[in-house]
């Protein structure tokens, strides 16, 4: 019988994306993903009031974080990774594949050498198959590439955390045209989550409410992907898939926070190092993208 974590949902309206913490349901030991640091676009401020709720919920119930968990790269917020370390200490993790990602963009903002590109600013690069331990609970990664090249889905006992790869079944899957995605690479991805128990509950890391549905929504399973999801239910091709999908990614526009988000995310939550006057300033490449 698989192991049932705890999972408390915290979800930030503005950028439309569900943090969740994931506890051992035998001890205090629970792991962190995909958090979220506020900021004011306009003002160019940062907040950690997203942040400071998830350490008000962890003190509450006196709980001990292992692990600070990315699924991936996020475009459309940033990371709020660094401030916890600090708060809750626990080991920060991404895919091994996020030296693509920061090679692509590094080159896109002109990173200086400060930057390095090979992951060290993450404490553990996970790769396909890998394990890892909170408290009881035993952690599993799946390479899930397609929307950006570093995608992981975690699976952790009978719950599965796949980042954007798939939304709830009424709104679909994840786009795949930033630098790197590929709509072909989503679909075998989504058949290796897919291939996990019926029963296997699924956790998104965004919900945008589909058409005629009122309430945001973070929850599914992998038994409703598979019969009812509006983009890769069961017997979509993936010819046809791949068709959709492309069809549909050339309708959208980019997320409002991917210029700062991608430049802070790609150093595990850092912002860059601050210049001869002693400010921290964010680029934005001008028709780059």
């Amino acid at each position: 019988m698989s192991q049932q974590p705890i999972v408390q949902a915290f979800f930030d309206e503005p950028t439309k994306t569900f943090s969740y913490v994931v506890q051992d349901p035998d001890s205090k030991a629970c792991a962190i993903l995909d958090s979220v640091l506020d900021f004011d676009y306009a003002a160019g401020r940062t907040d950690v009031r997203s942040a400071d709720e998830i350490i008000g919920f962890i003190h509450d119930n006196a709980l001990e974080v292992t692990w600070i968990l990315e699924t991936h790269v996020h475009a459309d917020h940033l990371s709020a990774a660094p401030y916890l370390h600090e708060k809750l200490g626990g080991r920060t993790g991404i895919g091994a594949n996020i030296t693509v990602v920061q090679e692509v963009f590094g080159k896109a903002f002109n990173a200086g050498s400060e930057f390095a590109r090979d992951g060290s600013q993450f404490d553990h690069l996970f790769e396909e198959g890998d394990t890892f331990a909170i408290g009881n609970l035993e952690g599993r990664v799946l390479y899930t590439p397609g929307h950006t090249p570093a995608c992981l889905t975690y699976v952790i006992g009978n719950a599965a955390f796949v980042g954007d790869t798939l939304f709830m079944p009424d709104y679909g899957t994840a786009r795949c045209d930033f630098p790197g995605g590929d709509a072909r690479t989503l679909y075998r991805s989504i058949q290796k989550v897919l291939a996990l128990p019926g029963e296997t509950r699924l956790f998104m890391c965004h919900d945008y409410k589909a058409p005629e549905r009122e309430e945001y929504q973070h929850e599914t399973t992998v038994a409703e992907q598979r019969a009812h999801n509006i983009h890769v239910h069961e017997g979509v091709s993936e010819e046809t898939f791949v068709k959709l999908r492309t069809e549909r990614d050339a309708t959208l526009g980019m997320p409002r926070l991917i210029i700062p988000a991608v430049q802070v995310n790609m150093r595990a939550g850092e912002m860059p190092a601050a210049e001869d006057n002693g400010q921290v300033y964010l680029k934005v490449p001008i028709n780059a993208f």
